[in-house]
């Protein structure tokens, strides 16, 4: 994001007085978050925290794509919904959370569930997107089209007590395909609803994802790229698995010269 091509915008510096405080954002910094349009992938687990965070922190434009509706199964991890909201589309849920927290958010709303097909008209116009989806089908059309867009991508995973989080950039770091090539057989791969989920995994997932994001925006920090970030609630352990990008990957791989 060129700062200089921003237009110039008020500032609420009440409201972000804490954040404005810290040398890597000032009026700037919070002008590059003001002016930023974000996709997140998924108003779930994952999606909640991070939407909650990035709308606290100013974003401009949050974009949310989500097709299911709020379940009762959902309310003790997806903390943007409550018991009024089952039977509504998440995407709705969201969008009346978030603009009470912070009026001036322009949410663009995608009731649909992303694969290959629309990922990326649905990422097209965006700066940044975050992947909290819950499907690997899901995983690697958003990869694949953040790849083919050149847009940063922060991704995340959750299971049990565990999670992981990695952030791509574009041609510059390895990318979903590189640490994943194939998905897991069908057979073997569980999801939260098989395995089961610790709510606040979600939580600290959704959290470092926000946290990843606003890095980016400010183009300030060390990010996870080249590095997932793995962590066990019940052990309390914490670790980072090194990634490389492959020559053979399929999503990243330099294209030979015609």
């Amino acid at each position: 994001m060129n700062l200089s091509t921003l237009p110039p915008a008020e500032i609420d510096v009440q409201r972000y007085a804490r954040q404005i405080l810290l040398p890597e954002v000032g009026g700037e910094g919070q002008r590059r978050i003001q002016a930023a349009r974000v996709l997140i992938v998924g108003a779930g687990g994952l999606g909640s925290p991070a939407a909650l965070y990035l709308t606290a922190a100013g974003v401009g434009t949050l974009g949310l794509v989500d097709g299911d509706i709020v379940e009762r199964s959902n309310l003790h991890r997806q903390i943007l919904h409550n018991p009024a909201d089952i039977g509504k589309q998440k995407i709705q849920s969201a969008r009346e959370k978030l603009s009470a927290l912070n009026p001036s958010l322009l949410v663009r709303e995608h009731p649909v569930r992303l694969v290959e097909d629309n990922a990326p008209n649905l990422l097209s116009g965006y700066d940044l997107v975050l992947d909290g989806s819950d499907n690997f089908e899901t995983r690697y059309a958003v990869n694949d089209a953040a790849v083919r867009l050149d847009l940063p991508l922060v991704w995340g995973a959750v299971l049990r007590w565990e999670g992981q989080v990695m952030s791509v950039r574009p041609g510059k770091s390895a990318c979903y395909r590189c640490v994943f090539p194939e998905p897991p057989d069908p057979a073997l791969a569980l999801s939260c609803a098989d395995g089961g989920i610790l709510g606040p995994v979600a939580g600290v997932a959704g959290c470092l994802m926000a946290s990843e994001a606003l890095k980016i925006l400010l183009g300030k920090g060390d990010l996870l790229t080249n590095r997932l970030w793995l962590f066990d609630i019940r052990r309390m352990a914490f670790r980072e698995r090194p990634v490389k990008r492959r020559s053979d990957c399929l999503s990243c791989a330099p294209k030979p010269k015609s």
